[in-house]
């Protein structure tokens, strides 16, 4: 019998696989809106950020971790919110994205700051080969991988000194899946995020240090964009009937506060996670 305390890997790997499948396999059965081919280029430019910021917790703690010199990859770097100032400290980053539309903001942001030592490069992890690196990075990536072993297991063959992930407490998009019952009459299937991440590592028998810091609570420039991105996360289509039910939720919960609008404005938990690549049992770098 498996220890609840201590699951072995297999097992801890298949509930993370099972969470992921019933997230995903509910939403086909409720979407309303049609499948889109690049899912986050409609919000791509939310993910442009100052790469000289002094105001993020959680890039406080990566600026730390990064040496001169090194070579960095960032797997899902999207607009490059880690990506851009990582290359600031950082010989070289190699940010990897499946989306043309984060991408896109990516190379406006290397513009912008005349940034020179970040290559670019369009595809999904695991690569068919390891990228040679010193450090592999995940940011706010992970949470809906259903085969997270092999995703895992690509990071620590690429990686000479460390792997580092970057995951909320609560799955980011717990606010948007309180709408469910509200709008599709059923609780969302939740994602694993932080908690079930450490279970899973200490399943893999990959000691890991943890540092928690607090985010500001994500708040958006307008309603419609809330809506915008509420419509996202419950696949409603516009004007329907569902629409309407989510706009009703929304009006009840979603707050202004100097201009900006957000579900709740309590800081977010957020984790930085670093182990040391393929040694079992090793102490992180």
């Amino acid at each position: 019998m498996c220890d609840p305390l201590r699951p072995d890997a297999a097992t801890a790997l298949a509930e993370w696989a099972r969470r992921v499948r019933d997230n995903r396999e509910q939403v086909d059965r409720v979407r309303e809106d049609s499948v889109r081919p690049d899912h986050y280029a409609p919000i791509a430019s939310r993910f442009r950020a100052d790469p000289r910021r002094t105001d993020d917790p959680a890039l406080d703690v990566l600026r730390s971790l990064a040496r001169p010199g090194e070579r960095w990859l960032d797997v899902g770097a999207g607009g490059g919110r880690y990506a851009l100032p990582l290359a600031l400290l950082a010989g070289e980053v190699v940010a990897l994205d499946p989306s043309d539309g984060m991408l896109d903001v990516l190379r406006e942001g290397l513009s912008e700051h005349g940034i020179r030592n970040v290559t670019v490069r369009k595809g999904r992890w695991p690569a068919a080969a390891p990228i040679d690196c010193d450090a592999a990075l995940i940011a706010q990536v992970g949470y809906d991988i259903e085969a997270i072993g092999p995703f895992l297991e690509g990071m620590e063959a690429s990686a000479r000194r460390q792997c580092v992930a970057v995951l909320f407490w609560r799955r980011p998009t717990w606010a948007a899946d309180d709408l469910w019952p509200s709008v599709h009459g059923q609780p969302r299937a939740s994602l694993p995020a932080l908690p079930e991440f450490l279970a899973l590592q200490l399943a893999r028998d990959r000691p890991c240090e943890v540092r928690l810091v607090e985010q500001p609570a994500m708040s958006y420039e307008s309603f419609d964009q809330v809506l915008a991105f509420a419509r996202m996360q419950t696949w409603v289509r516009p004007d329907g009937h569902k629409d309407r039910a989510l706009r009703n939720v929304l009006a009840e919960r979603v707050t202004e506060r100097d201009g900006r609008y957000a579900f709740t404005w309590e800081p977010a938990l957020l984790g930085i996670v670093t182990w040391a690549p393929g040694r079992s049992g090793a102490s992180p770098a």
